[in-house]
């Protein structure tokens, strides 16, 4: 069981480091292209440049090469430009390029934008034959500049897609396996009921022998905790009836019966407050709860140490505690131990406490945890229950 969930859990992590590969991936696949985006409109801008430089330059007039610079300067029509004077000043609207009205018309808001300019790309100096040269202040064009997060947006997305498809499987998975257990339960105490019919009659003959037989009593005794463990499994996955019980009897005939089988080598301890405390819960189910924790801790202490149950009330709730003097558990082990399928014992399930977390929180709306647990010194099991 232990090495299936480790293998388990290594194919899950060799999943999450591919897909995040994955993400990795395309996400600098994306950087990549919009680096080459933006180095293609460098181009364009030291090209636009060059044009500029001719067009002012005398010389200038053959009507082929004035028409190839004037398509120059037309193609662009994304990329803003400001061409400035030596002194940063910009120059008329002619000499401006894919800049809006609002700025346009604003001398300090395109002296604002000039510097911002300044700040994003060095500027293309334009050497003029009179040595008034002129500068070209440029910025990336506004589809490059949504361009540029969009790796970082897909990314996300793909990621947020990802957690949500395994989320859901994993839902999915949960949900299945819960209706197999459940039917597993089922079935379970189908099959005990058909015996257990058989040796109640056999119990009534036996006692018309010898109705004082100890022999009878104490095979009663055994069958009726038959008949319990039966009607336990009969209720998992079926919606139980909580009736407002006293739960210090509850915890009491389990304590009582709980003792008489335990190691007497377990000094057993039951702690309760003198007025009886009404709880909404199902006895059978409860008990099956404590009695869990109890045989956990028996086998933590190997047969032998101090086990303590304390019923007492808390910020309007009831608490059960459990504490042993046992091993107690690693934090690893503190952390799955209510994990269906993980367990520390060589022939373990790991469905005990499992069923037990399920039983407290699903359908009595309570919790349980480990409140305390050390090695060598042992482990506190919490039960937690709203007051009626």
């Amino acid at each position: 069981m232990k090495k299936r969930g480790v293998f388990s859990k290594l194919n899950n992590w060799i999943i999450y480091i591919l897909l995040t590969a994955a993400v990795a991936a395309v996400v600098v696949a994306s950087v990549i292209l919009i680096d080459y985006l933006r180095k293609e409109e460098i181009k364009r801008i030291e090209l636009f440049a060059t044009a500029m430089k001719y067009l002012q330059e005398e010389g200038a007039q053959d009507p082929m090469i004035l028409d190839l610079i004037l398509q120059i300067n037309e193609s662009n029509s994304t990329i803003p430009i400001i061409i400035t004077d030596k002194y940063k000043k910009p120059l008329g609207v002619d000499f401006q390029r894919n800049i809006p009205e609002k700025i346009l018309n604003n001398p300090k808001k395109m002296q604002a934008l000039v510097n911002k300019m300044a700040n994003s790309y060095k500027p293309i100096e334009l050497q003029m034959p009179d040595e008034n040269n002129q500068y070209v202040y440029y910025t990336n064009s506004d589809l490059l500049n949504n361009l540029r997060y969009s790796p970082y947006i897909l990314g996300s997305l793909i990621l947020a897609y990802i957690f949500f498809s395994f989320w859901f499987l994993r839902t999915i998975k949960k949900t299945d396996e819960g209706y197999v257990w459940a039917g597993l339960a089922k079935e379970t105490a189908h099959q005990i009921g058909t015996p257990l019919s058989s040796m109640i009659g056999w119990i009534e003959i036996l006692r018309m022998e010898n109705e004082n037989s100890v022999g009878v009593k104490e095979i009663e005794n055994d069958i009726n905790r038959l008949k319990t463990i039966s009607e336990r499994f009969s209720k998992i996955g079926s919606v139980p009836e909580l009736n407002d019980l006293n739960i210090n009897e509850t915890v009491k005939q389990n304590y009582d019966y709980l003792k008489s089988r335990i190691s007497k080598k377990v000094i057993f301890m039951l702690i309760l407050p003198k007025e009886q405390v009404l709880i909404p819960h199902n006895r059978i189910l409860l008990s099956w709860v404590i009695e869990n924790i109890v045989k956990n801790a028996v086998d933590a202490m190997k047969g032998e140490g101090r086990l303590e149950i304390e019923l007492y009330e808390k910020n309007k709730n009831t608490v059960i505690d459990i504490k042993d003097s046992g091993s107690g558990m690693t934090r690893t082990q503190a952390r799955n131990a209510f994990k269906a399928g993980y367990s520390t014992k060589k022939r373990g399930w790991g469905l005990g406490l499992s069923l037990a977390k399920r039983v407290v929180k699903e359908y009595h709306r309570g919790d349980i945890k480990i409140a305390v647990t050390e090695i060598g010194v042992g482990t506190t099991f919490r039960i937690t229950m709203r007051n009626s």
